[in-house]
């Protein structure tokens, strides 16, 4: 099988999109039973972290455009006019992890996957571009892809819901956790403490600010926490997003600019040591086609407060503590029993080191080779 991925979400910073993509494609390479299987890249540059595999680079035409609008006319280019190229002609499969819809009908066999439907869900929260396409080429994307990859079954009962596609059509392939998340050593810890001059007990969270994670809601949640006279500051790691400012007019309005501190993007190699580093992560997202965050928290042994909404209690199951995601007084208490109860936070702990072992990128990366299997079956 000739198997190209698009791998145009490892263009930038990897958050989840490009997690995703980064993992399966590190994971196929090691997977014995690919040796008759070629893995292509395509993308519009060569990328330089997975050299032993061959790209498929189409040609750029924006290459010369500023800046400010190139990473507009990159998205068109990939999504609506990268898949009929000529290039990809010896390709028997295509494989889209991206989820961003495409405009032509492929004409090799098509693997899709999509992970969640916020665009459609939820379109006041997302820019009208990516709405309206998301409206007008998401329908027509579902229905001639060949097989559909969903992270949760949430996520495909969402798809059978809303756009009536069968059940069968449908793959649903949990996404996993590195091994790089794990508990670690004090001396760890503290390195990470120092390099991000965390000197403090603090609350965790990890996510980009955007609308859909509800950060205003966690900011005031711990406020109330603050008012009992807890010491932790909270902790926001995460790149902006969209319409992010009401998380900041929060914090301005009930005077907490020295208890939170913003960290931007931190690198994937940080991350670990910086859940180790924290007493609580908490993760109030309204919705997630699976969520990462809470699962890469919880291998690192680290007690998880997160919503009890779409696909986060299939994810986190009961070995994290799930509350509405609308209800401050509710978060806030559950985030003042945990930080004041050992024994909850150390059972918490237990529960999820053993629920993170049941995600791995391995078995996933194994099901999708399946998956590529079925349809190249199909011809």
């Amino acid at each position: 099988m000739k198997i190209g991925i698009i791998s145009e979400p490892l263009n930038q910073s990897l958050t989840g999109v490009g997690n995703y993509t980064y993992n399966l494609i590190k994971e196929l390479i090691k997977i014995n039973s690919i040796k008759e299987t070629t893995i292509y890249l395509i993308n519009y540059n060569k990328i330089k972290i997975f050299n032993n595999l061959d790209n498929v680079i189409i040609n750029n035409p924006f290459k010369n455009y500023p800046v400010k609008t190139y990473s507009w006319y990159i998205y068109l280019f990939m999504k609506f006019k990268v898949l009929p190229s000529s290039e990809l002609s010896s390709l028997e499969i295509i494989h889209n992890p991206s989820q961003a819809p495409t405009y032509f009908k492929i004409k090799q066999q098509y693997v899709y996957t999509i992970h969640d439907l916020t665009p459609i869900l939820f379109p006041n929260e997302h820019k009208n571009g990516k709405y309206l396409i998301y409206k007008l080429l998401l329908p027509k994307t579902l229905r001639t892809a060949d097989k559909i990859i969903a992270d949760s079954y949430n996520t495909k009962k969402d798809i059978i819901k809303y756009f009536k596609i069968p059940e069968d059509k449908i793959k649903v392939i949990h996404l996993g956790v590195d091994e790089k998340y794990k508990p670690l050593s004090e001396e760890e810890i503290n390195s990470i403490k120092k390099k991000y001059s965390i000197n403090y007990p603090f609350i965790l969270y990890v996510g980009t600010l955007e609308p859909r994670k509800n950060i205003p809601t966690l900011i005031k949640a711990y406020y109330k926490l603050k008012k009992q006279g807890l010491p932790h500051k909270l902790v926001i790691t995460g790149k902006k997003g969209w319409k992010y400012k009401s998380i900041f007019e929060t914090i301005d309005k009930l005077n907490l600019q020295k208890d939170i501190i913003f960290t931007g993007y931190v690198p994937e190699e940080d991350l670990p040591a910086l859940y180790n580093a924290a007493d609580l992560f908490v993760y109030p997202s309204i919705y997630e086609g699976f969520g990462l965050p809470p699962l890469e928290a919880m291998a690192c042994g680290t007690p998880v407060i997160t919503s009890n909404t779409s696909s986060l209690p299939e994810v986190v199951g009961d070995a994290g503590i799930m509350v509405d995601p609308y209800d401050v007084d509710g978060l806030s208490k559950a985030m003042y029993e945990v930080l004041t109860n050992d024994g909850l936070r150390e059972e918490l702990r237990k529960k999820g080191l053993e629920r993170a072992k049941l995600f791995s990128w391995k078995e996933c990366a194994e099901e999708h080779l399946k998956v590529y299997e079925e349809v190249y079956n199909m011809r």
